[in-house]
């Protein structure tokens, strides 16, 4: 069988595909034909090694994949062959607070990912898939779906009639879109591109900012709700971004901290909270439970993942340079299995 391994002494070619011989279930083990996998941007830093985590060499990438079980140990009570499947980008978060244990052995860095014809989990390690997502779309929620909702409904607290800053139009913040509007909250949401702005508009989007022509845009994010400033604001950014999302947030609001888009060095002064009474809550995915709270709203108000392309699998390379070059709408998928 052919997965990608990660090999990072070779700068120029890191990902390549190997072939592999399974190894037998354990008995609380399940196998899955992984049908597709999806990218994150953290798939790009494994790649480079230079995630929070030293990378092994023949590491198996991307925590986000979705497929078909196809055998399953003696012990596993849970899942059954034909299930059709997602993985758990934490395999041992299962509920609750995060914890050492809960957010250690991450999917693609600290332990084995998805991209593999192949994928052996114990069964806590996956989560049953509703009907209606194709594999394509389902391969898109362990990572970035899973971050919007934990963002806005648990760090968030979000209720209806609130407002959401969003940043750029990726993987975290077009679903935060889907998910605020089902909530009944106001989006407000950046870009670079008037062209995306339309596209978020078309999904539901109140309000679009070029940074670009708004270079300061925590401005006209004050403008457009009275100076009142947004209730959540998720900053996916990092340096350069992260003031002004300080600058955006209102008295009492709460900025959901994400991603280091912009790199892992700042000098965002957090004094700015004190006089807002504001909060930033450092958001790292999310667990099997606000998975299933999430599937279950997806499936009550009809939200499709929005994907940007699919790529074939030996195309694994073109599409980590699609996700690259920040011109994506969405996810970016790469099909596994036939």
């Amino acid at each position: 069988m052919k997965r990608y391994e990660i090999h990072p002494a070779h700068a120029e070619s890191p990902l390549r595909v190997a072939e592999f011989e399974p190894a037998p279930l354990g008995e609380h083990e399940v196998a899955v034909a992984i049908k597709a996998v999806s990218l994150n941007y953290r798939d790009l830093l494994v790649s480079r090694n230079t995630y929070f985590c030293n990378i092994p060499n023949g590491l198996v990438p991307c925590s986000d994949g979705a497929g078909d079980v196809v055998a399953v140990g003696k012990q596993v009570r849970s899942l059954a062959v034909g299930d059709r499947v997602a993985t758990l980008f934490f395999p041992h978060w299962q509920g609750g607070r995060p914890d050492a244990a809960a957010v250690t052995g991450a999917l693609g860095a600290e332990s084995a990912g998805a991209f593999t014809e192949r994928f052996v989990s114990d069964e806590s390690g996956l989560i049953k898939l509703p009907a209606g997502l194709s594999h394509a779309e389902a391969a898109t929620l362990p990572c970035a779906a899973l971050t919007a909702w934990n963002c806005l409904f648990e760090a968030g607290s979000l209720v209806p009639g609130q407002t959401v800053l969003l940043q750029g139009t990726g993987g975290v913040s077009i679903f935060a879109l889907q998910f605020a509007k089902a909530a009944g909250a106001r989006v407000i949401i950046t870009s670079s591109s008037d062209a995306k702005l339309e596209r978020a508009r078309a999904l539901g989007a109140d309000h679009g900012i070029n940074y670009k022509t708004h270079p300061d845009w925590s401005q006209e994010a004050l403008r457009l709700t009275g100076r009142r400033g947004v209730d959540v604001v998720i900053e996916v950014g990092g340096p350069g971004t992260l003031e002004q999302s300080l600058a955006s947030v209102c008295i009492g609001g709460r900025i959901a901290y994400v991603g280091v888009l912009t790199g892992l060095a700042g000098q965002a002064n957090p004094v700015m909270l004190i006089p807002k009474a504001a909060a930033i809550h450092g958001i790292f995915v999310g667990s099997r439970a606000m998975f299933a709270d999430m599937l279950g709203a997806m499936t009550l108000h009809g939200i499709k993942p929005q994907i940007d392309r699919e790529f074939a699998f030996g195309e694994a390379p073109a599409a980590l340079a699609r996700l690259e070059s920040g011109g994506h709408f969405g996810k970016i998928v790469i099909r596994v299995g036939g």
